[in-house]
């Protein structure tokens, strides 16, 4: 039985709370910054000059009222004292203009007179309003400076407290869930072999560090401590669970499966760490892992990306929303491309399609259940949720390869990218409705249906009130717009705002008239959002960690240099580069994979004909169709995790045709795979 302290129990106090307290840091530290520099204008607006009253000005120490003739004098003796100076001959004769003397001397006064009159005027402008107003800029202002240089503690203490939470409760992302005593031994066996890799590396790359003789600053240190107390701990906990399996588990196994059932990221890390040792390497992956540090920020807003959609999952907005289309009637299969084409949205703001699912998964498919789509449908929906809206704007992953690669810009690749969008939404509706549809595509009459929309909208308008609330407050109060930079730190406020509105008002719906609401309060739907977010963080950080040292084995083994650095035919550079981007796709995150490409496959691309915004297009929906695709098919993977084992074990046993039996997958082969194929070779035949 699980132990309960103060209504929490160990695992919450142990890593949920504490999870809590360094997102909420993370929100903190990145609005304060905002507030810091409307604080810098409101100051300039109230006293003039702010910029140099922020500290107590100092009286200058040159004498405004010095006599300008005796200056003069002086100045002049000093001159020629120094021309009858032997060693000053030897540079030539030097002959001082009393004029230019005295307009010196005179400038000099004014500017001395000047100084002392700023002095005074600022002195005059230093009262208690002024005080009390810069020690809470000041405030704010050291509170930026500690947001920015606990950046990267923040994210290492949370991958590794995530990271140790996911092992603990069996969240880590697999190929298949542990089932058999076999599946758990194996898996928790090679875990604990990879954190002892991960411990090993980080300690031979602090080393490595020391025996350099590079002069290590004390940020730098603590990263190297903190590395390795989390990997020490996270080896404690993977023995820890080794020695304790649960009672639960089937007895004996299947080697190869048990082999399906070991984390991703234990695999990734026996690859590289292995590869790194042979080549004497072996702190390779401390290395790679520490690049992580150098994109803290986006790795942050992942993990806020995943705490926002938790706490989407809390609320009752996903199912009002589903309301709306509910009087139509809409068959499933289109209710289905609803659900995908809405949700390219949300996705185009998180960045990456895998993020999404992570985030809002879970809610898309319980919302296509109960509206009755089958199991396979709602499985192949939520796995392409984010597939469609990586491509909008203002998606992060596009900043990044307009930034990465000077051929392109992101009006031309958000231009582009809003057809690629267009395209992909009406393939999945053609094979939605065409394959293995199973409902009559009738619609209810207008005339019935608007109405019942129209009404269906109205429980909405105040979630659109407090949406625009937050995002008016930032616009004006802070002049911060929402984009894909400020999304990050807006969301999290937005859905705290929301779970706010719905304890006030369904509590008092309670009170006032006795409905049943499910909603458990606050503290509860806020505690139950970061129950589900540690986990998950853990799970998808590690393994993105992971990715870049996978990415730093194909860039230091030099693949791609096996291949040819330009082609004659564009045609034939552009079916090696399709096979290469979709392989990269299956392996690595986004970010990891682009930044990558830019380095190696793009240059090949370019010098074989293929024009560089058409090269991009491909390669964001050849990622899409990698990460739908097996034998690691990620967002499928993702999906499992967020929407539970048992709906998946459900959807396989099904019976029925061979398509039917793996609709969740080749649905979304056909439709991105047809996708890739005309955003890649219909374009050659215009311009190669």
């Amino acid at each position: 039985m699980t132990r309960r302290t103060a209504t929490r129990t160990g695992l919450e106090w142990f890593s949920s709370f504490p999870a809590c307290l360094l997102l909420l840091l993370v929100v903190i530290f990145s609005t304060s910054s905002d507030i810091h520099n409307q604080m810098l204008r409101g100051g300039e607006q109230l006293w003039s000059g702010y910029y140099k009253l922020r500290s107590d000005p100092v009286e200058p120490g040159c004498n405004p009222n010095r006599d300008i003739d005796t200056e003069v004098e002086r100045k002049l003796t000093e001159s020629r004292q120094a021309a009858d100076d032997p060693l000053m001959g030897l540079l030539g004769e030097q002959t001082v203009n009393p004029a230019d003397v005295r307009a010196a001397v005179e400038n000099a006064v004014t500017l001395c007179r000047e100084k002392h009159t700023e002095f005074a005027s600022l002195q005059g402008q230093i009262t208690p309003g002024l005080k009390a107003y810069r020690a809470v800029e000041g405030f704010v202002a050291d509170l930026i400076a500690l947001g920015l240089t606990s950046q990267r503690y923040i994210l290492v203490v949370l991958v590794m407290l995530c990271a140790a939470t996911a092992t603990l409760t069996r969240h880590h992302i697999a190929m298949r869930a542990i089932e058999t005593r076999l599946d758990y031994t194996l898996s928790y066996f090679l875990q604990t072999v990879a954190n002892v890799m991960l411990l090993g590396s980080s300690l031979l790359y602090r080393q490595t560090s020391h025996d350099a003789g590079a002069d290590i600053t004390l940020e730098r240190e603590i990263l190297h401590d903190l590395w390795i107390a989390g990997f020490l701990a996270l080896t404690m906990v993977s023995l820890y669970r080794l020695a304790r399996p649960p009672a639960d588990l089937q007895p004996g196994g299947d080697l190869i499966k048990a082999g399906l059932a070991v984390p991703l990221y234990t695999g990734m890390c026996l690859i590289s760490g292995t590869y790194f040792a042979l080549v004497g390497h072996a702190a390779g992956i401390g290395v790679y892992l520490d690049k992580m540090m150098e994109l803290s920020d986006m790795f942050l807003n992942v993990a806020l990306y995943v705490w926002v959609g938790m706490m989407l999952k809390q609320t009752r907005l996903a199912t009002l929303v589903f309301n709306v289309f509910r009087p139509w009637r809409m068959p499933p299969e289109m209710l289905a491309v609803v659900a995908v084409i809405v949700a390219a949205v949300p996705t185009a703001y998180t960045g990456a399609s895998g993020i999404f699912v992570i985030a809002a998964g879970a809610v898309i498919y319980s919302e296509l259940r109960a509206a009755g789509a089958r199991r396979h449908l709602a499985l192949a929906a939520t796995a392409m949720s984010g597939s469609l809206g990586v491509v909008l704007r203002p998606c992060l992953l596009v900043v990044v390869i307009a930034y990465l690669n000077r051929e392109v810009t992101t009006d031309d690749l958000f231009g582009w990218g809003v057809w690629v969008f267009l395209l992909t939404a009406v393939l999945f509706l053609a094979i939605s409705l065409s394959a293995n549809r199973q409902s009559p595509l009738k619609l209810a009459p207008a005339g019935e249906a608007l109405p019942a929309m129209l009404r269906q909208l109205v429980p909405l308008v105040p979630y659109v009130l407090v949406i625009a609330g937050v995002v008016l407050f930032y616009r004006w109060a802070l002049d911060v717009g929402m984009d894909e930079f400020s999304a990050p730190r807006i969301l999290p406020v937005i859905m705290l705002a929301i779970l706010v509105y719905e304890h006030i008002t369904l509590k008092r719906a309670r009170h006032t008239d006795g409905e049943r609401m499910n909603h458990q309060g606050i503290e509860r739907s806020i505690r139950g959002a970061t129950n589900d977010t540690t986990s998950e963080i853990g799970a998808l950080l590690l393994l993105l960690g992971l990715s870049v040292s996978i990415g730093g084995v194909i860039e230091r083994a030099e693949i791609m240099s096996l291949f040819p650095q330009s082609f004659a035919s564009p045609w034939a550079a552009m079916v090696l580069m399709v096979l290469v981007l979709v392989v990269l796709g299956m392996i690595m995150d986004a970010f990891g994979a682009v930044i990558l490409v830019s380095a190696t496959v793009a240059s090949i691309a370019y010098s074989s004909g293929i024009n560089p915004i058409h090269f991009w297009m491909t390669t964001l929906v050849a990622f899409e169709l990698g990460y739908l695709s097996p034998p690691v098919a990620l967002n499928h993977l993702l999906t499992r995790q967020v929407v539970g084992e048992a709906e998946v074990s459900a959807a396989m046993a099904q019976t029925g045709t061979f398509y039917q039996r793996h609709e969740r997958i080749i649905m979304p082969l056909i439709v991105m795979g047809i996708a890739l194929l005309l955003v890649a070779f219909v374009p050659l035949a215009f311009y190669a």
